[in-house]
């Protein structure tokens, strides 16, 4: 099915205490963990938006079109077609992450503390249409990308634009128009794709490649209601938002960090167990906040990561995304790289060339109609301090309790410990505590 956000589909006819973002890297919760997950990527610089939309229609390609509200009237060099893994590589780069430590030694002599580090210094040829007056229609632009046919349509009066869509062969979903309405109100018009199957066929894809357009506006948003006219139950949405200022939050609707850095019991490490919690932790999260909230997932300066789910973006792939200013002269992050990270880790330092400053912004929000009466309004604030959902295995040390006087102690402390990691679990899941605790090794 097509992933309902921004547009309707149209038939046609991680001691005890985390350390600051270090540790080994040992798994991840990507957006596939949500089956109805719908995800957008945009880059906002100043009053330029670069929106890029995936695609997961599943049906004849001869039933499908896109309809996208937007605020100004598009034309061929604005939009363009782009390879879907760029949304695989985004998505992995920002996933929810698994860090895990192997406690010390506990009989072995304590070292004198090192002098501090000084931290390096960081620099940062299709049928056409045609519009009908009678209808209130007109169609402001039209052309062909890739496998795509497109229209960009101005209306006068929603009922208007549903019967245009409707006499062209396109079968609307029941309450098309009224949803169509605060739209033609505000004067956007309405960018309508649809597959051109010839070259489709030229293009050696199975899957609809996604498309990408850019313009200028001072409304940063995404007009989410559309995609709410065939919503059976909540949706979610992933929007990786990138900026050269800082971190991306809604502006019309509360926006929370998700529960992260902190300790959970070492069973967690399987991927099957991981996914099961992160999912029932997001579900929980958005149920006590009544699907009403948006929850930020990942905040960092995309020069580098610590630990790393994936490598950070290129430059190349940067561009393909829609980040436009890489040819401007670096910002340095406020953020400091943190304590160095012990041997074994995947963190990724920024390059000795860094290219220019990129924060991306990870959103993620599962909402109903009735919860999200409005679309999503954002704003980019000057907020650069990094964040992420990392979630921290401690593994005990393996020695014998009769090894020297403070292991005895040092395993009583693990005990009491991996009670806590076991409440911390339960509270973040609503999983019962004796089932989490009877999983819990034996002290």
């Amino acid at each position: 099915m097509l992933k309902r956000i921004l547009a309707i589909a149209v038939l046609a006819a991680s001691p005890l205490q985390a350390e600051a973002f270090c540790g080994f890297y040992v798994g991840k919760a990507d957006a596939s963990l949500f089956n109805e997950a719908s995800a957008v990527i945009m880059a906002r610089d100043g009053k330029r938006t670069t929106l890029t939309m995936q695609n997961d229609y599943r049906g004849e390609l001869t039933e499908f079109a896109l309809v996208v509200p937007v605020p100004v009237v598009l034309q061929q060099g604005d939009v363009k077609v782009v390879e879907k893994k760029i949304f695989d590589r985004i998505d992995a780069y920002s996933s929810p992450r698994l860090a895990e430590y192997h406690d010390a030694d506990p009989c072995a002599p304590v070292p004198m503390p090192a002098p501090p580090m000084a931290s390096a210094a960081r620099s940062d040829a299709a049928v056409i249409p045609k519009g009908s007056p009678a209808l209130g229609v007109r169609v402001e632009s039209s052309f062909a990308v890739g496998e795509y046919d497109i229209v960009v349509l101005a209306a006068e009066q929603s009922d208007g634009l549903e019967a245009w869509l409707t006499q062209n062969g396109y079968r609307i979903p029941a309450g098309a128009g009224r949803a169509l309405r605060p739209y033609v109100r505000q004067n956007m018009k309405f960018f309508v794709a649809k597959v051109n199957l010839k070259e489709q066929g030229k293009t050696g894809y199975q899957m609809l490649r996604p498309l990408q357009f850019s313009f200028e506006s001072e409304k940063f948003m995404l007009p989410m209601r559309l995609g709410m006219l065939n919503a059976n139950g909540p949706q979610d949405l992933i929007v990786y938002a990138m900026t050269k200022t800082g971190r991306v939050e809604a502006s019309n609707y509360r926006t929370v960090k998700l529960p992260a850095n902190v300790d959970l019991p070492v069973y967690v490490r399987d991927s099957k167990v991981f996914a099961d919690f992160y999912k029932s932790m997001f579900a929980k999260q958005a149920l006590d906040e009544g699907h009403r909230a948006v929850f930020t997932e990942y905040v960092w300066d995309m020069r580098w990561c610590d630990p790393c789910a994936d490598q950070p973006l290129t430059v190349d792939e940067l561009r393909t995304a829609g980040v436009s200013w890489l040819a401007e002269p670096t910002v340095a992050p406020t953020t400091p790289p943190g304590p160095p990270s012990p041997p074994g880790n995947v963190r990724r330092p920024p390059p000795a060339n860094p290219t220019p400053a990129v924060t991306l912004t990870r959103l993620h929000l599962r909402y109903t109609p009735q919860t999200f009466p409005e679309d999503l309004m954002l704003m980019v604030t000057a907020d650069r301090e990094n964040f992420q959902t990392r979630y921290v295995l401690r593994h005990p040390w393996t020695g014998r309790r009769d090894a020297c006087p403070q292991a005895a102690d040092y395993f009583k402390e693990v005990a009491r410990r991996e009670q806590d990691e076991a409440q911390i679990l339960s509270n973040l899941t609503g999983w019962p505590l004796a089932d989490i605790r009877a999983k819990l090794p034996k002290r």
